[in-house]
């Protein structure tokens, strides 16, 4: 590793051992930066919109009223395509940051979904040619990553360095809140007892991304979001050859490789049980499953609310008790024994309320990973920190695809039970890889040496 990977330069001068820092005031103090604070409104709304369609889409393309396709090319529009698309999106989303400033990049990912959504809408839909639906959503796949995790790179290289965690924590409370529970949650209020049309539901989250995508866009007033992400040893910073470093970052730096990793694997295995649950817990393939279809997407729900409020506490916990500590030992570790508890205790027991507990369980711990949106991009120089945050958003695209690839390999071989363990033992080995995670800055770090000097 060379030595520029691995030195850290803080974006501000520290200040000195004997300068206090400033108290926070008003919404600081929950850990929210009062100049950001529309944009973490705009999040939340912006992904209620995108998360209107997750419940339904697929099956309204199969309806000969919608797009018409048959259900493996309604399958491959909306899982293989677009998560494809999500993923570079989100790899694009540090690396422009760092040439334009994440400011633009998150206008782009506000135009690019409204131009995209309004042709699906109103000139792919109605054709119902597979190759034109396929395409247009494919290509609005992009737009999502690009303005929420532009926003994640301008939090955390903007904020301070004692409130990155509860940045993170708020982030992802406001990205999970709304892909995919508020929006699922619109998505059955406005098509249930208000009576809504699948294609008008479709259109109002158009709208909705709209309003998103403009407070986001005008309503932040923080003043470093337009300058890219660079300092004064890089002579271009607006160069394109800055894509490169959004990949050889990897091999520069082995700790943010190692990072990525561990995104990877941390919601790789809810992706997984949620596409496995109707053929184990459920009656899917014709299994004699335990829970109705109803009881599972009860279950999906709630393990997604307990994860969402949970994001916040680790957020704000791991400003105290370290970054890489709370990753390594409530998300790794904790998330390795809930895994194969959750499934085992549920089919033993044939419980729908013990399923649900153990569901908010692994849904709590999940959040203990949160810290790594404050620790990954804190390892390296401010010029990395883009490509770090790059990697890092391109881990949470890669999850989507690795923990259904996991189920498909490994199910037809070992079962459920066995997918359960290859999940805990996945959880286990970013346990052991967290350990390089280090850096100065961390909140673990910085309190390791009062602690031993109050033990002398």
């Amino acid at each position: 590793m060379d030595e520029t990977a691995t030195s850290h330069q803080p974006q501000r001068p520290p200040s000195s051992p004997a300068e206090p820092d400033p108290p926070l005031r008003g919404i600081e103090r929950i850990g929210i930066p009062k100049p950001l604070f529309w944009g973490f409104v705009a999040v939340l709304i912006y992904m209620i919109g995108d998360g209107v369609e997750i419940s339904y889409l697929t099956d309204y393309l199969e309806r000969p009223d919608g797009g018409g396709l048959d259900g493996e090319q309604a399958s491959f529009a909306t899982v293989t395509i677009y998560g494809v698309a999500v993923m570079v999106g989100s790899w694009l989303s540090g690396t422009l940051s760092a040439i334009w400033g994440p400011r633009r990049v998150m206008w782009l990912g506000a135009a690019w979904w409204v131009v995209f959504e309004a042709v699906f809408l109103f000139a792919a839909i109605p054709t119902q040619n597979f190759a034109f639906i396929v395409t247009v959503y494919g290509i609005r796949g992009f737009a999502y990553p690009l303005f929420a995790f532009a926003f994640l790179v301008w939090a955390q290289t903007t904020s301070p360095e004692r409130m990155r965690g509860s940045v993170a924590g708020w982030f992802w409370f406001a990205f999970t809140g709304g892909l995919p529970t508020l929006g699922a949650g619109v998505a059955a209020l406005v098509i249930g007892p208000l009576g809504m049309s699948l294609y008008d539901t479709l259109i109002l989250s158009l709208v909705l991304v709209a309003v998103g995508g403009a407070l986001g866009s005008f309503a932040v007033r923080e003043p470093n979001g337009l300058k890219p992400i660079a300092d004064a040893s890089v002579a271009n910073p607006t160069s394109y050859r800055r894509l490169l470093e959004g990949i050889d970052i990897l091999w520069r730096d082995r700790r943010t490789l190692a990072g990525g990793l561990v995104r990877v694997v941390n919601t790789a295995p809810q992706y997984g049980f949620f596409a496995m649950f109707p053929f184990t817990f459920g009656s899917a393939g014709g299994n004699d499953g335990f829970l109705t279809v109803a009881q599972i997407a009860t279950l999906t729900a709630t393990t997604y609310g307990a994860n969402i409020a949970a994001n916040l506490f680790f957020g704000v916990f791991g400003d105290y008790f370290g970054w890489r500590r709370t990753v390594m030992v409530f998300g790794c570790v904790g998330c390795a024994v809930a895994t194969p508890l959750w499934y085992f205790t549920a089919v033993t027991s044939e419980s729908f309320a013990v399923a649900l507990a153990l569901g908010c369980v692994y849904g709590v711990l999940l959040a203990g990973f949160v810290p790594l949106s404050a620790l990954m991009p804190s390892m390296v120089q401010h010029k990395d920190k883009g490509a770090s945050l790059a990697i890092l958003n391109l881990g949470a695209g890669g999850a989507a695809f690795v923990g259904p690839v996991v189920v498909t390999v490994f199910y037809p071989l070992v079962g459920g039970g066995g997918v359960a363990v290859v999940f805990s033992c996945l959880y286990l080995a970013v346990a052991a890889l967290s350990t390089v995670l280090n850096d100065p800055s961390d909140p673990g770090r910085k309190r390791e040496p009062a602690v031993a000097e109050a033990a002398a």
